[in-house]
Formats: C-alpha cells, structure tokens, sequence
C-alpha cells in the first residue's frame, strides 16, 4: 500500500510539474476577478503580485516532493519581489492572495491529482497555506519592526532640520513619506522629558501626539522633547492635552504658523522660551513662547526684542507723545493712579483713560502687573533704539 501512495504521490507531482504554468495563469485570471485592490495596483506592482503569486505555486509544488519536510514561509516566496511591496499591499491582502491560489490548486484538483489522489492533493495544499499565512504574518511584522525603526530615524532628523529652520524640497519629500499632509496651520511645542524615552515610551509619545492632531512629529534630543503638530483644528488645544506627556518644568508653545515650511520659526521661539522661562518661576504651565517676550529678551533674542519694540513701543509712539508719557509715569512710580497724575498735571483719571488707549493701541494692559512689565520691557527697549530718546537729534 506504501508504495502504491509513493506511486500516486510522484504521478501527481509529475503533473502538478506540467500544470504549473495552468496553475499560474488559473491564478492571475482569478486575482484580477475577484481582488478590486489587484486590479487598482500600478502595473509595477501587479506584476510583482503576479511574481509572488507564481513563486506561491512552484515553492508548494517543490514542498509537496517531500512533506516531510517543513513547508517554504512568506519570506522565500516574497524573495523575488522588493521589500517595498510589502507597503503597496497589506498583510490581509497577501492572506487574500494565498487563499486565491488555494482556491486555484482545489479547483484543479482532480485534473492535476493522480486518480485517488484529490483529497490528498487538497489537504497538502491546505497545511501548505496554512504554514504560509503564519510566515506571512511573521514577514510583515518584521517589515513593520524595521520601517517603524527607519521612520523614527527620520522623523528625528526632519524636526532637527525644522528646528534649524532648513526648509526646502528635500525636508517637503522627508515630511511626505512621514504621512504629513500639509493642511492647515502648524506650531512647535517644547519640554523636557523626565526620564530617557525608551523605543516602547517613544511609540505610545507618537500615538499620542498622532491622536492629539492630524499631523504630528516628534523630536527626541537627549532630556529636551519636541514636538511638531499640524492641522485645521485649535492647534493650542491639543498641545495643552499633551502636556502630561511631558516631564516637570516649563512646557512652551511656540506660535502658530502658516505652514510646516515656518515651522522654523515656530520652534525658535518656543526653544528661546525654553531657556528663559525659568525667569517667570509663575509662569502658566504650557507657557506661549509669546508671553516669554520680556524673558526672551533676556537671554538675546533677538525676534523677541523686534517683536515688543514694533508691537509695543512704536504704535505707542505714533499714538502721540502722551499715551508715552503716561506709560512711562505710571511704571516710574509705582503703577500709582495718583502718582502718576501729580507727575503729568492731570486728574487720576485722565490717567486711567490713557491707560485703557495704551492697552487697546498695544494689546497689553498696563493695570495688569504681568502686562505692565511687559510694556516697561517694550518701554526701555524702544528708547535704546530710538535716537530721540537718547537725546540724539535725528537729522
């Protein structure tokens, strides 16, 4: 009886060895039938499918010469085709794919088996399929584990380049393949970390931040953390919901800006607010870099210095003399109404009412202490840079 099986076994061989190009072609004429996601693949990529689809057919029929052996996995039979096929179709697509080529053998059966010989043909076929949707599994997953790994390479060195301000047609194609899609406004958040972010913390960091926004990228720099968000939504919101993610102390938003392509300077700003935030101990937590002005002046910035000199002090200046003149009495002496007044020659207040013009020409109101020193700020500044208030006649 053995040798009767061994006989049928190598008749159906021979003839699975004839029939493979029947099968191959049985195969693809089913693919495109029955797999809308084949028949939408660039010819490329069809080709590649059809490749792997035929290595499928040989690599079972060379395994079915000897059983006992284990059967070929997903990664023998993908050899022929590039790694990146492995983006254009998904693993339940290939899962879709070897279940096709089942489909093709069983329904082939009985032309191809030896007489008697179809219900083994059709059991071989399956404990071959099954063996190769488990290697399947395992040749995505690893794909997976390395384009995880190149992505985050990447995505450091893209919000390294944002941080430096380097925009240009290489760093649009890096963002690209990151998935960003550029819709709406963007704005660069920054922190510190309170331990070092292991490959397991750094993923759930990305989750989170992919869930926080449309676009997200997230930069790891030592303890200091980075992080880009975009999108049409409020932007300030979901960084201030990912404020837990961050370790203790200062946690700064940069401004929104127009497009990932200033998103440089977005992260200028929030990054000099980081270092000077330690200068306002009462700073709210996440901080706007924009509220760090008088700090970021501190420690040389040089954007923050232009900003409260064109914000502040020039447009208090075209205001005419005494909206100048008051702001300055009143930050003199003590924020004092009445001080103030004795100083100009006025009533209380006409003091209060120039006041309330200082904050509407400004936008910072200089009853609210915080504001007044920023406006004292804007104040000093502005008279360094003007020669009349040096007392230089301008010519």
């Amino acid at each position: 009886m053995a040798g009767t099986a061994t006989r049928d076994q190598a008749h159906t061989l021979r003839r699975l060895h004839d029939g493979s190009g029947l099968l191959s072609a049985a195969a693809m004429r089913k693919l495109d039938e029955t797999l809308p996601w084949y028949r939408a693949l660039p010819a490329e990529d069809r080709s590649w499918v059809g490749l792997v689809a035929q290595a499928g057919i040989s690599s079972f029929i060379s395994w079915f010469s000897d059983p006992s052996t284990p059967p070929h996995g997903a990664s023998e039979i993908f050899a022929a085709a590039p790694p990146e096929l492995t983006r254009s179709i998904s693993l339940q697509h290939t899962l879709q794919l070897v279940r096709v080529i089942v489909e093709v053998v069983e329904d082939h059966s009985d032309r191809l088996a030896a007489p008697g010989g179809e219900r083994d043909l059709r059991e071989a076929v399956l404990r071959y399929s099954r063996e190769v949707a488990f290697s399947a599994a395992e040749v995505y997953a690893r794909a997976a584990e390395v384009r995880g790994a190149w992505d985050a390479r990447l995505e450091a060195l893209v919000v390294d380049a944002l941080v430096r301000g380097d925009a240009d047609d290489a760093l649009r194609s890096r963002v690209g393949a990151l998935g960003w899609s550029g819709h709406g406004s963007a704005l660069v958040m920054v922190g510190t970390t309170s331990h070092p972010l292991d490959d397991v913390r750094a993923a759930d960091l990305r989750r989170a931040t992919r869930r926080a926004a449309d676009d997200a990228l997230v930069g790891i720099q030592g303890d200091r953390l980075v992080v880009v968000l975009g999108g049409e939504q409020d932007l300030r919101a979901a960084a201030t919901a990912l404020l837990p993610r961050f370790g203790p102390g200062p946690v700064v938003i940069g401004p929104s800006v127009a497009n990932l392509d200033e998103a440089g300077r977005s992260a200028s700003a929030a990054l000099a607010g980081l270092a000077a935030a330690p200068a306002w101990p009462t700073a709210p937590r996440p901080v706007l870099a924009d509220d760090l002005l008088p700090e970021r002046v501190l420690v040389g910035d040089g954007v923050a210095r232009r900003t409260l000199v064109t914000q502040a002090y020039e447009p208090l200046l075209a205001a005419g003399g005494a909206l100048l003149d008051t702001l300055s009495a009143h930050v003199e002496h003590g924020r004092s109404l009445e001080a103030a007044a004795r100083v100009l020659y006025v009533h209380p207040n006409t003091v209060r009412y120039r006041l309330r013009k200082v904050a509407e020409v400004t936008g910072w109101d200089p009853l609210d202490a915080r504001e007044a020193y920023v406006l004292q700020t804007a104040l000093a500044l502005g008279r360094l840079d003007s020669p009349r208030d040096r007392g230089e006649t301008a010519r």
